[in-house]
């Protein structure tokens, strides 16, 4: 059976079962874990873990690789040869790194290993980041030297062409959900005008929480029973609070933190409709296709969402939810709105929301296509 080395820099943050869904759904390719820090063990088990040990420190060959040589980080770090040599004691025949930022950390040893690299990009990693000297041409570099680049969405596949990626070698890369941990529920509308709204999430400003806000607060006007779950966490929990309270909410906004996979199933089988009104930050933060957003979908929920990144490859305006222009929460009201108020409408999208998840969006079917890109990977070599 060949073998994949999975480099993940952290395995794994809460945010990242995506990435714990693929290299345990495999099948046909063995793998193990590379990474510089693993953090939430118990939620995300693995039995072949290696943790990257730190190089010895030589302050003066690192002051002469960091500030006379000018290298990276890889070199004057000396975590390069750390990794040449782990992956000589580990043989593999191809390596996944997981993230764009980390493959450009990871260019050296891509130029230098004798075996192909495919890199996956996710949403964040595209970024250009003016304040790192080199950065984007590193990127740049990384983008033509990959022999595979994989996007988890149609839309950054198209940013990946833009920053100058070979389009022969740009495949779409989705992230599958097991269905079988979210499956369709029968809901009816709340006879006491209670509509349970949710957003599952990072607390962060690409998520777009404060249109969510002004967008629920509108909706309440009309439906004062109406309760907003945020199942999440992250810098921006302080700011959601404060404009919670500053809204006269009160205990209609209601903060779960980050849950595990069978307390989201509960959360979104408890729940009527789904928010995810994403946006572009300023510094060029997109979103690909949001995991929480096709597990909700798979359980039933309609999706009130934005046209931004990915989200309109799963979600059909007018069939599976609606779709608004970004930051527009008089958008986002009215179309929640439109769903609370014709019930027939809001049960149809339930039911075509989890049909489309499992037409396009099964675990199976992703691991699938993930494993023989790694087949193509390894026949084209490096």
């Amino acid at each position: 059976m060949p073998v994949v080395a999975s480099y993940c820099t952290t395995f794994l943050k809460p945010e990242m079962r995506h990435i714990y869904r693929q290299v345990t759904g495999l099948r046909r390719w063995q793998t193990f874990i590379l990474t510089r820090e693993r953090k939430c063990e118990e939620e995300f088990p693995f039995p072949d873990v290696e943790l990257i040990p730190r190089a010895r420190k030589n302050f003066i060959k690192r002051f002469w690789l960091k500030y006379i040589q000018r290298m990276p980080p890889v070199y004057y770090r000396g975590e390069l040869q750390v990794v040449i040599k782990l992956m000589e004691r580990r043989p593999a025949d191809l390596m996944h790194i997981y993230f764009g930022h980390t493959g450009v950390h990871l260019l050296p040893f891509i130029k230098e290993w004798d075996k192909p690299c495919v890199v996956s990009f996710h949403g964040m990693d595209i970024q250009p980041r003016p304040d790192q000297p080199g950065y984007d041409e590193q990127m740049a570099e990384l983008l033509k030297t990959a022999p595979l680049l994989l996007a988890r969405s149609h839309s950054l596949m198209d940013r990946l062409a833009q920053m100058g990626a070979p389009r022969e070698k740009l495949r779409l890369n989705r992230t599958g959900i097991p269905l079988e941990a979210f499956p369709f529920v029968a809901r009816t509308a709340p006879p006491d005008g209670e509509w349970r709204l949710v957003q599952a999430c990072r607390l962060i400003a690409k998520k777009g929480l404060r249109t969510s806000l002004r967008a629920f607060a509108r909706f309440r006007e009309r439906w004062p029973a109406a309760r907003f779950i945020l199942a999440g966490d992250g810098p921006m929990k302080a700011e959601v609070e404060r404009m919670a309270a500053e809204m006269e909410l009160g205990g209609a906004v209601e903060l779960r933190g980050f849950l595990d996979q069978a307390g989201l199933a509960k959360l979104y089988a408890a729940s009527h409709i789904f928010l995810h009104p994403s946006e572009m930050t300023e510094d060029k933060n997109q979103e690909g296709v949001p995991n929480s957003m096709l597990e909700a979908m798979a359980t039933g929920l309609p999706v009130a969402a934005t046209l931004h990144g990915g989200i309109p490859e799963a979600v059909t305006d007018g069939a599976t939810g609606f779709l608004v222009e970004e930051r527009d929460d008089e958008g986002l009201a009215s179309v929640l709105l439109r769903l609370a108020a014709h019930p027939e409408l809001w049960a149809s999208m339930s039911a075509a929301a989890a049909r489309s998840v499992r037409e396009e969006f099964s675990q199976e079917r992703a691991i699938e296509k993930l494993e023989g890109f790694y087949d193509e990977a390894k026949q084209a070599g490096r």
